[in-house]
């Protein structure tokens, strides 16, 4: 759209030159130095209301000579109009490996406004996509609340569509978290795709079309090439043999309570429980002695039984160069193996 300053309609004078020399106007303007405002530029092109203004000048000798005579043009403005544009890419290195039964798994997104002005996006999370092995089970979208592309229960936020769609800047990007459950019918090696699609809340469609006035900094609104709405897929890959490992911990001090006290004496527990149909062979378990520690020497136990620190005794255990390690060697699908060992705090 094209703007004339009406103020400007007539050009200004700095003197005031004979009217004999208005034909010598009309050729000097056919050299006019432009001058042109800039604005930075951003991957999303120029943001969205920006004023580009031109105007043009004119200068020729005086009659008679004496200082040269500079006139203006009209000022033309054009307002820069938004372009609806948004990228979906998923942000898994790979497929993510799960296993059947399974809740609260976990496929991130990033979401771009690949735009030049501020626009609110609505998401949506397709869990039944056509040609995979397997569907999950949908529980939530979550928006990245705290910026570090990781998921926090308890801290993102659940993602409501037409209560707290992402409004995103030019070239702002946010981290989207898709949650499901793996369903017990889902086989080893398995594939399950989930799409997450994003569409520019302003409009979508055919790339060049137009909404009169909608446009950020109240221009018009014009959708990008990629029609204003874009999706992409994360995978998730069934691995019916894995391991789960938890560790938690003890403490006595050395007047019968539960303080973390010199003298204290922790006692670790590691829990490791495999799951799927499959055997996991040559399982071992590791685990460092903490700074600030000393080892309990002879107190590893394997599912309450003693082992032995030396590695070359026979038994399962052994510690080492700082380090206990328990050899379960090949365990089943569906058991679990509990070590313990103490340290007593510096």
């Amino acid at each position: 759209m094209e703007y004339a300053d009406t103020k400007d309609m007539r050009c200004r004078k700095h003197r005031r030159a004979p009217l004999a020399f208005g034909r010598r106007l009309a050729l000097a303007l056919g050299t006019a130095c432009l001058v042109l405002a800039s604005t930075p530029a951003r991957a999303a092109g120029t943001v969205a209301g920006t004023d580009i203004v031109n105007m043009a000048q004119a200068t020729y000798d005086a009659p008679g000579g004496g200082t040269p005579v500079t006139i203006d043009s009209n000022r033309v403005t054009i307002k820069v109009d938004e372009l609806l544009d948004v990228t979906v890419v998923s942000s898994d290195p790979g497929d993510v490996i799960v296993g059947p039964g399974w809740t609260a798994q976990v496929l991130a997104y990033q979401l771009t406004n690949s735009g030049n002005g501020s626009e609110a996006f609505t998401l949506s999370a397709d869990t039944a996509r056509p040609g995979d092995e397997f569907d999950t089970t949908f529980e939530m979208v979550l928006l990245d609340s705290n910026g570090n592309g990781v998921y926090d229960p308890g801290v993102d936020t659940i993602y409501t569509p037409g209560a707290n769609d992402p409004v995103l800047t030019p070239d702002e990007s946010v981290t989207i978290f898709i949650l499901s459950a793996i369903p017990d019918s889902a086989a080893d090696t398995n594939r399950a795709e989930i799409e997450l699609a994003a569409v520019a809340n302003t409009g979508s469609g055919t790339p060049g079309s137009l909404f009169a006035g909608q446009g950020d900094g109240g221009g018009d609104a014009v959708i990008g090439s990629t029609g204003a709405r874009d999706a992409d897929s994360g995978f998730f890959v069934v691995q019916a043999s894995d391991v789960r490992l938890v560790k938690s911990a003890t403490v006595t001090d050395p007047f019968g309570g539960t303080e973390p006290v010199p003298g204290a004496v922790i006692r670790y527990q590691l829990v490791a429980t495999t799951v799927g149909a499959g055997d996991l062979a040559n399982l071992a378990i590791r685990d460092d002695i903490p700074a600030d520690t000393t080892y309990q020497s002879g107190s590893i136990t394997l599912d309450g039984a003693p082992l032995s620190d030396a590695a070359s005794d026979g038994d399962a255990g052994s510690f080492d160069s700082g380090s206990i390690a328990v050899a379960l060697g090949t365990v089943p699908g569906g058991q679990t193996r509990t070590i313990t060992f103490q340290v007593t705090i510096d």
